[in-house]
This record gives structure tokens, sequence and C-alpha cells, in this order.
């Protein structure tokens, strides 16, 4: 079957889709990539929330499937919103690479026993949690692709920037990490790559199946479900890490408000048969906890 992948124009977005498309073919399938652009690579001088922040990497590719013109759209998971646009399904959730957070420093790492330092990022997520941890770092906003970035960062006085380990990665820029940051909840479904299609395309759904990672998609899945249980979105600092070691699932959650001064955490962990609703049952232990005020005030503020 030949099928016609969507993909972003960006470098890392093309290594997704090519990824797709050589797994595909691997199985018998023809393919081509045809590139789109979506409003999130085209406005770069605004901040992610004021420019719709769900789905403005993903709308575009998701409308070209609805309107016939490709077959799948190849996206970073986490860009998905957590309610797919109606007519859409996820077909296969691959491999997850290392979901961390990391920093690519411009001088060494010095500064984190600084209280000058800065920091640059477009996540509230990041912010929040950085900040919790230097409060007296500053934090400015960046915008644009992998390269973009760290040539914006090295061009600049500021000291680092974070980026997903994931995306250096698989561009082959290891070399420039800095420090993996550990203690930094990363973003739900960070580091996974997600493939959708049309609804009611069986034969596609069928084809997708090579693809798709049992275990990446049980983690991303409770991840997701965290932050959509939480209302939350991109304008949320809002963060999720789920994994399984020796048939234990585990789930490690964050809500924070906007300048870090408050936080929640929850931890749970059981049987990975009674894994389901695991990011459900986090959520609400965090609402209890008063997570609503703290998601509250990083809307309004």
């Amino acid at each position: 079957m030949h099928i016609k992948i969507g993909s972003r124009k960006s470098k890392l977005a093309l290594w997704q889709s090519r990824h797709v498309a050589e797994l595909l073919q691997l199985d018998g399938h023809t393919t081509e990539i045809i590139e789109l652009t979506s409003e999130g690579d085209e406005v770069l001088d605004k901040p992610l929330t004021s420019i719709g922040g769900k789905g403005v990497f993903t709308k575009a590719l998701d409308h070209a499937i609805l309107n016939g013109e490709i077959d799948i759209a190849v996206h970073s998971f986490k860009d998905i919103p957590t309610q797919l646009l109606g007519g859409l399904e996820l077909g296969a959730i691959l491999e997850r690479e290392n979901p961390a957070d990391v920093i690519v420093c411009r001088k060494g790492l010095d500064f984190l026993n600084s209280t000058k330092g800065v920091v640059a990022t477009s996540s509230n997520r990041r912010k929040s949690q950085w900040l919790h941890r230097y409060p007296k770092h500053e934090i400015v906003d960046i915008r644009g692709n992998v390269q973009t970035r760290i040539e914006k960062l090295k061009a600049s006085d500021w000291d680092a920037a974070v980026f997903a380990a994931a995306g250096l990665i698989r561009l082959e820029l290891e070399h420039e990490i800095g420090m993996t940051l550990d203690w930094m909840v990363h973003a739900p479904a960070q580091g996974a790559i997600a493939v959708v299609y049309a609804s009611g395309k069986e034969y596609l759904r069928t084809s997708l199946q090579i693809l798709h990672h049992k275990d990446t998609a049980i983690c991303t899945l409770s991840e997701r479900e965290f932050l959509n249980e939480l209302n939350g979105g991109c304008a949320v600092p809002v963060g999720a890490k789920v994994y399984i070691i020796d048939n234990e699932i585990f789930f490690n959650g964050i809500v924070l408000n906007s300048n870090g001064t408050q936080k929640i955490e929850i931890a749970l962990h059981r049987s990975l048969n009674n894994a389901e609703g695991i990011g459900i049952e986090a959520a609400k232990i965090a609402l209890d906890r008063g997570a609503y005020k703290l998601i509250s005030s990083a809307h309004n503020g």
C-alpha cells in the first residue's frame, strides 16, 4: 500500500517522519512525505500560549488528513492535544526515546551556583520547575526549532536553554547537552512519536500496528490522562513521568503555579496489570490537594 505521510518542515519533524516511513517500507509499503507548515512554525515572535497553545503544531496536518491530502500525520506526541480533532484517531505510538529535559549551556555550568543565572525556555512547565529550584534566576522566552534555539543561545548573553533530550539525540546533537535535569518532571508524552489517521480507515490502523510499542503507549497515555483530567495544556505547569519496572508501573506527577513558589507532587505505583486509570487517579489526588488553584493562577498569570 502507498501511504502519504504528512510532516512539519523542521529537521526534527522530518527525522521523525522519515523514521516512520522507513519502518513502513520494511513492512512492504511505499511512502511519500508531504511537508506542511504549522501555525507554531510560522509565528515565532510570540509565546505559544498567545497563539492558541493547544494544537498549534498539529492543526495543519490534522486538517490535511481530513481533507484527504495525506493519509497519516507524524507528530511529537507531546504536541498533540489530549482531545483529538473530530474524525481523527491515534494509529500508533512508537517506542520512546529518552524523555528527560536537559540544558544546553553557553559557557558551562558555573551559573548554577550563582543568583544571576539567565535560562531560556518557552515552556511554563520548565519555567516553573526551574524557578522553584533556582528562584533568583531569570527566565527568558525562546522560540524556534532545535537548531535555531541553539544558535540563539550561543549568540546571546544567556547562560543556558532547556531542551528535550530526545530531540537532541535524534538530531545527533547529544554533544550539546550540558546536563540532564533529573529533578525536572518532563512533559506528558515527551520523547514519544505518535501517528494520527482518519477514523474509519481500518486498513491504515492495521498497517500502523507494526509501529506501535505497548509499554510506551501505557506510559504516555497515562501521562496524558493526568494532563487531560486536570484540564491542562501547554499554558499550565504540569509534568508527568510514568515508567515500568518488573511488571510494576510508577507514576510521578507535578503541578505548580506560574512562578514556581507552590507545587503539588504525586507519586503512585501499582501492578502493571492494574495500570488502567493511574493518571486519572493521580489527577484526582492533585485536585484534592489544591491543584485547581495552581492551574487557575497559571492560566491567569
